[in-house]
């Protein structure tokens, strides 16, 4: 089916004390959306946002819209950086996307899509649409989700989805890192990718245990310095400053060398971003560069709120769970815990074969054609289909 793909801009008052990125203009938020806009007339708009956006191009989007579906797809202000991310900011501008797709574009229903970082970000839109309770950020700053008047999507679609950032991170963290300021003070017994650790693939469910352990540690250490950090500032009268660092070691995850861990079609010794080995220490691994109050609300495992898990239980709208079992980003136990996570009884889940995480590459053809085909049947018995006359 033909559709047109329209660039648009949604832009408001950016009420942050200072600038949340670099470039553009300091007093407007300006995000970048696409609309996909097929020629059969619709009254729903499949909505995707990553909190730090780049999906405009992906294959599940336009195969969407060229089966029918209205789709708008919307990068938050955080477009390909998150070191000052904060997911309450993110809500806000999902927020008023979704805003502008039912007052300006006329849409009077919406379809979170939430894809891959989308999905936790979607469940916590949703839950406080539903019922605001978030009044600012972990570290105390704004925005106040109970003072924007969000908007409750009508149904929620989880595709190759993960629990949150900060549960990502975590099982991704380099356990054997012992001193932030010095990656190389190791646990060799921890050290994935050192040949001499006597630990190796497959690993033995008592390591599993320790290592999945010392990650959580070592997240909520890095949490305790930020705390401390910030309470420092305060105490120096400059508690409306930031400070930057790095986090070391961010793609050491056991899965990703035993392909008995969360088992599924994935190729050994690989994770979405290439080599695991390199990218733990590359400069595009997830959580590499970030700020004190960034690292609270999107990395910390004890006080980020977007929590699939936690925001899920809230849903009142009916929710499909795709997987997709090639995935080397999104694995199993994640799609599964999502799934049961959901509290609102009309949910199903479905899981492809041989699918990878994008739908990249000449097999996958097939496999996104399938996703496609279940979405389709999914939004068309839940009045959701994006035909005007349904």
């Amino acid at each position: 089916m033909h559709y047109d793909r329209i660039p648009y801009l949604v832009a408001y008052n950016n009420d942050s004390g200072v600038r949340d990125v670099y470039g553009g203009l300091a007093d407007i938020v300006v995000l970048e959306c696409y609309h996909l806009k097929p020629d059969t007339p619709s009254d729903t708009a499949v909505v995707f946002m990553h909190p730090i956006g780049g999906g405009a191009y992906l294959p599940m989007v336009h195969a969407l819209a060229r089966a029918g579906q209205h789709v708008v797809y919307a990068n938050s202000r955080f477009r390909g950086t998150d070191s000052s991310l904060t997911m309450e900011k993110v809500v806000q501008d999902l927020g008023a996307v979704i805003s502008d797709a039912k007052n300006r574009l006329g849409y009077s229903k919406i379809v979170l899509a939430g894809w891959s970082g989308g999905g936790s970000l979607s469940l916590f839109y949703q839950q406080q649409a539903q019922n605001p309770t978030v009044t600012s950020s972990p570290a105390g700053d704004g925005p106040d989700l109970t003072k924007l008047g969000l908007i409750p999507a009508d149904g929620v679609m989880l595709l190759a989805a993960h629990i949150s950032r900060h549960g990502t991170l975590t099982e991704w963290l380099d356990a054997s890192i012992l001193d932030e300021s010095d990656p190389s003070k190791r646990d060799p017994e921890l050290d994935l990718y050192n040949p001499d650790n006597p630990n190796q693939p497959p690993y033995s469910p008592e390591f599993l245990e320790r290592y999945r352990q010392a990650q959580i540690d070592r997240n909520r250490r890095i949490t305790k310095w930020v705390k401390e950090k910030l309470a420092e500032l305060a105490a120096e009268g400059r508690g409306d400053e930031e400070y930057c660092f790095v986090v070391h070691g961010t793609m050491a995850d056991p899965r990703w060398l035993d392909q008995t861990v969360d088992p599924n079609d994935r190729a050994p010794g690989s994770c979405y971003l290439g080599d695991p080995r390199v990218v733990n220490n590359s400069p595009v691994g997830l959580g590499r560069f970030c700020s004190l109050r960034s690292w609270l609300s999107q990395w910390s495992y004890d006080d980020a709120g977007g929590d699939g898990l936690e925001c899920g239980r809230d849903v009142a709208v009916p929710t499909l769970v795709i997987g997709n079992l090639a995935d080397d980003a999104c694995t199993p136990s994640h799609t599964r815990r999502l799934f049961e996570a959901i509290g609102h009884p009309d949910k199903e889940i479905h899981e492809i074969p041989d699918a990878n995480h994008y739908y990249t590459g000449p097999a996958q053809r097939e496999t996104l054609r399938k996703a496609v085909s279940l979405i389709t049947d999914w939004l068309a018995r839940h009045g959701l289909s994006g035909r005007a006359d349904d």
